[in-house]
Parts: C-alpha cells; structure tokens; sequence
C-alpha cells in the first residue's frame, strides 16, 4: 500500500491550499482517510477524518478546512482555507484498515501513511 500527498506549498495568510491524498495497493472506499500535521519540534497531530458518511475535524480548523473523498479513486482531499501562519507545518496523509471508530484523532490508529508535504502560510 502506497499512499502519494501532494498539494503543499507557500501561500499569504488568508490564502487556500488544496492537499490530495491518492492510496494504491488496496481499497479504502468505506474506511477512514485523514490528515495530521506536524509542527517543527512537535508530535503529529490530528486535523481531520473522513470514510464514506462521516467527517471529524480538529477544532483549530472548523469552518477553514473541508475534508472530502473520492471513493472510486481512492482519495482524499483537504481543502484549506483563511490560512493562517499558525498553520505551518508539514501535512501528512494517513489510512486506517480498520472501520471508524472513537480514536480516529490518534495518529497509532493509523496504519498506512504517505510521505509529508509542507505547507507553509506568509504573515
């Protein structure tokens, strides 16, 4: 199973970014896709989760970020909007092989992960 973000890059506060996550190797139509991020110095935390009828946002991001998938091409996006410089991190995007459940914001719940990309907001 591979998991290929792209989408980060430098963007102006109040600026957007769309993140994308493409899985291969298996099908994660009905199971959680999600995005953490990871600042400098930090431990990864948890932005938000989506499987096919449900999402789950932190609450840093609610109202700014918007999470979707695309089932038939085993995807998940992640719209980022009003970005702030407090959201610089590095992104990454994660699967889990198990069906949702209450611990979709801990990062061990995850087994596959793609490689990180930067995203980085301008004051």
């Amino acid at each position: 199973v591979q998991l290929q973000a792209s989408g980060g890059g430098l963007v102006q506060t109040g600026g957007s970014l769309r993140l994308s996550c493409a899985a291969s190797g298996r099908s994660f139509r009905t199971y959680p896709m999600g995005w953490f991020r990871q600042f400098q110095g930090k431990e990864r935390e948890f932005v938000a989760v989506a499987d096919w009828t449900r999402t789950a946002y932190a609450d840093s991001v609610k109202g700014r970020f918007t999470i979707s998938r695309d089932g038939a091409e085993n995807t998940v996006h992640l719209q980022m909007n009003n970005l702030k410089p407090e959201d610089t991190a590095v992104y990454y995007c994660a699967a889990d092989r198990n069906p949702w459940n209450r611990r979709y914001s801990n990062p061990d719940q995850y087994e596959y992960w793609g490689q990180g990309t930067q995203v980085t907001v301008s004051s």
